[in-house]
């Protein structure tokens, strides 16, 4: 009888609270469906990501696209980059590298690290847009400020071989410097080849 009583109390008492058994994956995706039929730009990303993963919902790319392009469209930064991403790869849409600068330059506009250092890569390469290292360069310049070891490293090189900008050996070494603390191996190495050459050659 008491165990009864304490049983009772707890029910009572979790019932009081609110909790409940933790939503599924069909649960959550509903909900963010919910959300983004009313236009939540957040929620029309987290859906696309549902579709993307097959979380909750059967996987499909296409209308992952649809999701994420909705909130990109609404200045979402997540979705701008992940759509960049999808047309640079082909991936649930035709590749197209031009519609791929596209929303990285929207995304890199709202200081996204990761879409400028990509944006960056395209004006280096001229993919998708026409070469432009000095374009380039600027836009690495933009993330690696920011923290983004690999446009630190890109930027090094830059300085280095003196693309898109003026040579500056100094300033080299110190975006590879700050590259390396971060980790990136590749700038590890360039250093180290540095340091054994005196200087001269990455």
């Amino acid at each position: 009888m008491r165990n009864m009583l304490m049983i009772a109390c707890l029910l009572s008492f979790a019932t009081m609270c609110g909790c409940r058994t933790a939503p599924t994956p069909e649960d959550k995706a509903e909900q963010w469906r919910k959300a983004a039929e009313q236009g939540h730009a957040p929620a029309q990303y987290y859906l696309g990501h549902c579709y993307n993963m097959g979380e909750g919902v059967a996987q499909d790319k296409a209308e992952a696209i649809k999701w994420w392009r909705k909130a990109a469209e609404q200045g979402n930064v997540t979705a701008q980059f992940i759509l960049g991403v999808c047309y640079y790869m082909g991936e649930g849409v035709a590749q197209d590298k031009a519609e791929a600068v596209k929303w990285w330059r929207r995304a890199a506009e709202q200081r996204n690290s990761e879409a400028q250092f990509w944006l960056g890569h395209c004006y280096f390469y001229g993919w998708g847009v026409a070469q432009d290292k000095a374009e380039a360069v600027k836009w690495w310049l933009k993330a690696a400020e920011q923290g983004n070891s690999e446009a630190q490293f890109c930027l090094g090189k830059c300085y280095f071989f003196g693309e898109g900008v003026v040579q500056d050996k100094a300033e080299a070494v110190k975006w590879l410097r700050k590259a390396a603390e971060q980790g990136l191996e590749a700038a590890e190495l360039v250093l180290k080849r540095l340091e054994q050459r005196g200087g001269t050659a990455p």
